[in-house]
Order: structure tokens, then C-alpha cells, then sequence
């Protein structure tokens, strides 16, 4: 499971646990199936009416891929590459098109192999940027469906507290206060439900979703320049030392913090003396 991800799954069960045990003389208030199912059926039945059946059907599928840790392959992608382009500076046709066989990342595959076909550079970025785009647009429809859930989970969480408030108009003739605060309670719930389903699962979900495209196509634009390299024969040293450009992480990009300082540096011999 994804670190991140079971982090927050934990601190939200210790956050509903601390509410329920501390904040209320009798945590049983806080479970109300009616006020669930509105919230639950309600989002869903609208989610069905706005999207086709096919995308609906892929939400269970999302939110294995947000709960499993998924990676990236960084590093072997460009160690292949770098690889492949040096045997194909060399003139080694068959070594490139055997060790393309070992490739795994169908997108750094299809880039070799159409510079392995003479296709222009042009044609070939051409070709991996519509890609990116398609890959960007499909994941970006995809956290848009929770986010759509998310708005649409506080709405019906309102419409079953004006459900409940009705009921309790009927009960203010009787004069029973103890069961129009019964009432209201549970008008209430739906809300609480509404607005925790948006929150806690919903809005949480579409910005993982949102933030493994980014990374994606990050490292489909990393594979696409080297590509391009490749194209222009340029030296597999010079392409890898570029391509770790692009996955280095530095704190600072104008000064590192962890060396030393000049005025320490040439202080530190005197110190022997």
C-alpha cells in the first residue's frame, strides 16, 4: 500500500475515533443508515446520470491504483535508453532490437523503434506528444469524476437534512422536546456524512490522481528528450548526465546547503596547526 496513503487513512480513523468517543455522550449518534444511504445512493445515482456507465465502472479500478504504491521505474527506464543509444551510435542494429525486447515502458519502446525505422525527429515528437496529451487528458477526466462526487456528496447530505427538518415541523404541535432533538440530530447526520465522504475520500483521492499524472508525464517528457537525442546521435554520456537533470532534487537550485561555505572550508586547515 502506499505510505502516504495508509498515513491518512490512519489519522482519519484516530481523527472520526477521537469525535465519536470524546466529543459525544453517546457515540452510537453518530451512526445513522438512513442519512448514510442518502448520502451514498444519492452521489452515486447522480454520478450515473452524468457520466457514461464505462467511466462510472472504472472508479473501484482508481481507487486500487491511489491505494497500491506504484512506481515509476525511473532509473532503469534511462539506463535502458542510454544503453540502447549507445549501441545504436555504434552501428549495432541487431544488439539495439534485442535489448528493445527487454524494454518494459511501451512508450520508451515505441520512440526507439521508430528511430531505429529512420522516422524523422519531427514525425517522432509529433507522435510522443500527442501521446502525452491523450495519457494527460484521459487522467484528468479521471480525477474529475471524484471531483464531480465530491461536489455532488454535501448536496445530497443538505437534501437529506431538509428531509429531516420537515419531519421535524410535524413533531413541533406535540411539544416533545426530547424527540425534536432526536429529529434534528439526525437531520443533521446526512450533512456530517456529505461533507466527510467529500473531504476525507473524494477531494483526497482526485488530487492523488491529479498528482501521479503530473509525474507521468514528467517521466514520459524525461523519455521524449531523450528520444530526441538519440535522433540527433548525441553522446549516450551527454544524454544520461541530462536526463538525470531532470530527476535530480535539490533543495536549493542556486546554493546547496550541504557543503560546507567557502570562509569554513579554508578555516578548517588552520584549525590543525
Amino acid at each position: 500500500m502506499n505510505p502516504s496513503t495508509l498515513i491518512g487513512m490512519l489519522a482519519s480513523i484516530a481523527l472520526l475515533s477521537v469525535v465519536m468517543l470524546f466529543a459525544a455522550e453517546d457515540p452510537a449518534l453518530f451512526i445513522d443508515l438512513p442519512s448514510l444511504g442518502i448520502v451514498l445512493v444519492g452521489t452515486l445515482a447522480a454520478t450515473f446520470i452524468s457520466y457514461p456507465l464505462r467511466e462510472v465502472a472504472r472508479v473501484f479500478g482508481l481507487l486500487h491504483t491511489v491505494l497500491r504504491n506504484e512506481r515509476l521505474y525511473i532509473r532503469q527506464d534511462l539506463d535502458e535508453l542510454v544503453q540502447i543509444s549507445r549501441l545504436w551510435i555504434e552501428g549495432e542494429l541487431p544488439a539495439v532490437e534485442r535489448a528493445l525486447e527487454k524494454v518494459r515502458n511501451p512508450f520508451l519502446r515505441t520512440g526507439v523503434q521508430l528511430v531505429i525505422d529512420n522516422t524523422p525527429e519531427e514525425d517522432i515528437l509529433d507522435l510522443m506528444q500527442w501521446r502525452i496529451a491523450r495519457l494527460r487528458a484521459r487522467e484528468t477526466a479521471e480525477a474529475q469524476l471524484f471531483r464531480t462526487m465530491a461536489s455532488f456528496a454535501p448536496a445530497f447530505g443538505m437534501i437529506g437534512t431538509l428531509v429531516g427538518l420537515i419531519n421535524m415541523m410535524f413533531l413541533l404541535g406535540d411539544g416533545d422536546m426530547a424527540q425534536i432533538g432526536r429529529s434534528l440530530a439526525i437531520a443533521l447526520m446526512t450533512t456530517f456524512y456529505g461533507i466527510l465522504l467529500a473531504n476525507l475520500i473524494l477531494k483526497p483521492v482526485a488530487v492523488k490522481l491529479e498528482r501521479r499524472t503530473e509525474q507521468r508525464v514528467s517521466m514520459m517528457n524525461l523519455v521524449m528528450q531523450g528520444i530526441s537525442m538519440m535522433c540527433n546521435r548525441r553522446s549516450p554520456s551527454l544524454m544520461r548526465e541530462t536526463l538525470k537533470s531532470f530527476t535530480a532534487h535539490y533543495q536549493d537550485e542556486i546554493r546547496d546547503g550541504n557543503l560546507p561555505s567557502p570562509a569554513k572550508a579554508t578555516a578548517a586547515p588552520g584549525k590543525g596547526r
